[in-house]
Parts: C-alpha cells; sequence; structure tokens
C-alpha cells in the first residue's frame, strides 16, 4: 500500500511540473520577465492600431524613442512580430484604430491618429506624451478612381489647395494637424470652367475629424462658383475607399498614401492620390500611466 501511495505522489507532482512548464510557455508576453537583479518586471500593454501601415508607423514611433527596437529592415509594413529587443516587457494589442481611445482605461498607454484622439476629446500637442515629426510619407491625400481627371476632381482638388484651408488647418488645430501644401492658391484652378460646373454637385467621403471639418472650407470656396460639395462622413477605413472604387462617390479624404496603397493591393481596387493635404502626427497617450516613467527606467 505504502508503495502505490508513493507511485501516486510521484505521478501527481510530474504531472504538476508538466502544467507548470506549459503554462510558462503559454504565457507569451503577459509573463513578467525578470530584470537584471532577478525581480520581475510588469507587462506594460501599448495598444496600436490593428492596420498594417498604421500598426508599423506605430511601431516605428515606439522605435524611434527606444522604447522596442524592430528587426533590420522592418519598415512600414512592420508588425509585432519584428520585434527583436523589449527591454521593458512591452506587450503589443492590437485594435481597431477608431477604438483605441475608449481602450485607454485598460491600457497602460495607446498610439493614436490624431483624427481619433482629436475626435475623442485628446489634445494631439497637449496631451500627448509622444508624437511623430511631420512625415511627408503620412500625409493625408485627396484621391479619386485611377484615371477620374474630371474638372470636378480639378475644382476639388484646386479648393483643398487654397491659403484659406491652410490657414484654417493652423488656426484650428495648432499643431495637431498640419498642412503640406507648399503653394497655397486662391482656391481655384485656371484649368477649371467653372461656368461648365454651375449647378454641379461633387460628392466627397470623408472621417469625421479633421476631414470633415476642413471639407467645409472647400465647400465655401466651391460654393462661390454655384457648385455644391455634398461630404458624406463615414467612421471606418473600408468604405471610404469602395465608394470611389464603384463610382458611387467622386473623391475621398481620409487617409495616408501607405494605406491607400496597402487597400488597393489587399482589395483589387484602383484608387489613387491626386493631391497630399495635411499631416496628422501620431501620438502615445497615456491610460493607465499618466507619465512616462514606466518606459525609461528599469
Amino acid at each position: 500500500m505504502k508503495k502505490h501511495n508513493y507511485f501516486v505522489k510521484l505521478a501527481a507532482l510530474a504531472l504538476a511540473l508538466v502544467l507548470t512548464l506549459s503554462l510558462t510557455a503559454c504565457g507569451g508576453n503577459s509573463t513578467p520577465a525578470a530584470d537584471g537583479d532577478g525581480d520581475t518586471q510588469p507587462v506594460i500593454k501599448i495598444g496600436v492600431p490593428n492596420d498594417t501601415t498604421n500598426e508599423a508607423r506605430a511601431l516605428l514611433l515606439l522605435q524611434e524613442n527606444g522604447i522596442i527596437k524592430l528587426k533590420d529592415g522592418a519598415g512600414i509594413t512592420a508588425t509585432k512580430n519584428d520585434i527583436v529587443e523589449n527591454p521593458y516587457n512591452v506587450e503589443i494589442v492590437e485594435a481597431e484604430a477608431a477604438q483605441l481611445p475608449n481602450m485607454l482605461p485598460d491600457l497602460d498607454y495607446a498610439v493614436i491618429n490624431s483624427n481619433y484622439a482629436i475626435n475623442a476629446g485628446l489634445n494631439p500637442v497637449n496631451d500627448s506624451l509622444l508624437i511623430e515629426g511631420s512625415s511627408s510619407a503620412y500625409a493625408n491625400i485627396l484621391a479619386v478612381k485611377e484615371g477620374n481627371e474630371s474638372a470636378q476632381v480639378v475644382a476639388l482638388k484646386a479648393a483643398l489647395e487654397s491659403k484659406q484651408v491652410a490657414d484654417f488647418i493652423a488656426e484650428k488645430y495648432a499643431g495637431s494637424v498640419i498642412s503640406v501644401v507648399e503653394n497655397p492658391t486662391d482656391g481655384y484652378s485656371d484649368q477649371v470652367d467653372y461656368d461648365a460646373l454651375k449647378g454641379q454637385t461633387i460628392s466627397v467621403a470623408a472621417s469625421p475629424t479633421p476631414h470633415a471639418e476642413i471639407l467645409e472650407v472647400a465647400k465655401e470656396i466651391l460654393a462661390a462658383k454655384d457648385i455644391t460639395l455634398d461630404i458624406q462622413v463615414y467612421n471606418d477605413y473600408v468604405v471610404p475607399n469602395t465608394v470611389v472604387d464603384d463610382g458611387t462617390v467622386t473623391a475621398n479624404y481620409f487617409q495616408h498614401l501607405p494605406y491607400l496603397e496597402d487597400f488597393n493591393a489587399q482589395n483589387g481596387t484602383h484608387i489613387a492620390s491626386v493631391a497630399a493635404i495635411h499631416v496628422e502626427p501620431m501620438g502615445l497617450y497615456g491610460g493607465k500611466q499618466t507619465t512616462l516613467d514606466a518606459l525609461s527606467a528599469q
């Protein structure tokens, strides 16, 4: 009987060891890491957008600030799998870009696009803990169906490249949104017969902030020539492209070029940029953490 009990205890001990090793192996980024003194580091959860180009953009921001290191060659298509150094035990939490502001209470930090930050009542200049520079690679663009060079498109492009729009962006957003138009005009193009466009309606799909707000300025410019701008507001990153590709809407204004190029490749759409209008610097915002202290010391 004693021999039987001995083997039962031995089997139980072996099972417990296997379970412990299995749980440790499955822990991934959620398992606290040991620092140089043998103590455990807490997991720092950072939310990032889950679409390819914006996730890479967020990871590059973290890398530029020494929070993580990506493998050599990882660029605008980088994912969390490309992280090769993680000194602060960061866990990357991928989520829909529009939902990240709502998730802040459950995260330590989140990297958020300025349009969603502004829409959530955050000020990218004052509230972000880290913020991008005005990289032209991520300029937000006016996009149309490939080959659409109509007078309506040229007229809308000219209105968005106006001094009125550039001044509005500077005054309204105070650095949260930055115009990239190098030589703003009066809002009109010599290539357009505005009399021929009188009474016509130009449709454009846009996100609420800041795109639809900026388009209101363009709307006034076009209205002076008796042209109506129909601004259709969407809260996602898909429909504004599909309605342009199928011809339902003339143009859209909500995305940067890397996102559009990836969207075309993934969906077989044929949409092209006709103008770069502004940059929205992406920022790191605090959730449970209100300072960068958790990312500045080990």
